[in-house]
């Protein structure tokens, strides 16, 4: 059953507080899930509107990734939960890997009677919607795979740890606030379990076997990627609907920091378009692709 954030309008639940002021401007509410109370942000859904749902990444909720999934929220359904164990959410009786991760957010889809969506993740959240993939493939439309890490070159931990604290220097101020809470909840225990899932977890097979179209966005200064002409040839391995695309001036939370930018990168993706610079943001970034997949369609050229 789901319900509106405590001290709203329509909520029955007691022990969860409300923020002192709404952090999104999509409505916030709680349900319950396989014994588990979860915490999710919701835009109104349009009967005809597709699903979109935003997977967030290691050690945080779904709050940084708000600013770009409200920028699509009149186009889509969009859905921003926080997993299982992440966020204001609360944990699970045993801690849960990548595939559990997996089978939380198709529960959580159930739960909003969604079949099947569009998973936008970062981070960490790209290999969840690589397991969705896998599990479900019936129920994934397209996915989008922001920054995606937890594979070879992330490991081991002392590297990710130095590659993430590289990154936070990169990062706006405005994300370390956000941050900050999200890792201090999360603790230091779940830190080190989740981080020995992800370097058992298959994440380049996984990927390469995706058989939905795929737009992969990555930041020329997000040092938990590898090279451009690294990820070029690795997705060069697949004949799939994979399409790179470089965003200039970004590091890893691309979601928070250039949200205009991947919102408009994202668009051109569902319409089947060119990836081509938002006019409306000069000079702040700047995005191309590098690579598209031979079933990936082609309409006009490419910048």
């Amino acid at each position: 059953m789901t319900t509106d954030v405590p001290g709203l309008p329509g909520s029955r639940r007691r022990g969860r507080r409300p923020p002192r002021r709404a952090a999104s401007a999509l409505a916030e509410r709680w349900t319950r899930i396989d014994g588990v109370d979860v915490f999710y942000r919701e835009s109104p859904a349009r009967p005809d509107a597709p699903a979109m749902m935003h997977v967030h990444g290691f050690g945080l909720s779904g709050r940084y990734l708000l600013p770009t999934a409200e920028r699509l929220r009149d186009e889509f359904h969009t859905l921003v939960p926080d997993l299982p164990g992440f966020g204001r959410s609360g944990r699970a009786v045993d801690p849960l890997d990548v595939p559990d991760l997996a089978h939380a957010a198709a529960r959580f889809l159930d739960d909003r009677h969604v079949t099947s969506a569009t998973l936008v993740g970062n981070s960490m959240g790209c290999p969840v919607i690589c397991e969705f993939a896998y599990r479900y493939p019936e129920r994934l439309d397209r996915a989008v795979l922001v920054a995606p890490a937890g594979g070879a070159y992330n490991q081991p931990l002392r590297r990710a740890v130095r590659q993430l604290a590289r990154d936070g220097v990169r990062e706006p101020v405005g994300m370390l606030r956000v941050a900050a809470p999200d890792y201090l909840r999360f603790g230091v225990p779940s830190t080190v379990r989740m981080f020995r899932a992800l370097t058992r977890y298959p994440s380049l097979d996984r990927l390469l076997a995706l058989k939905v179209p795929t737009l992969v966005v990555i930041g020329d200064r997000d040092p938990l990627m590898p090279s451009p002409d690294r990820v070029r040839e690795v997705a060069s391995r697949t004949d799939n609907h994979v399409l790179v695309v470089i965003m200039k001036g970004a590091a890893h939370a691309i979601n928070f920091s250039n949200p205009g930018e991947l919102a408009h990168v994202i668009r051109q993706f569902m319409a089947d378009q060119p990836i081509v610079d938002d006019p409306e943001e000069p000079g702040y970034s700047e995005s191309y692709e590098i690579h598209r997949g031979t079933l990936h369609p082609h309409h006009g050229s490419q910048t």
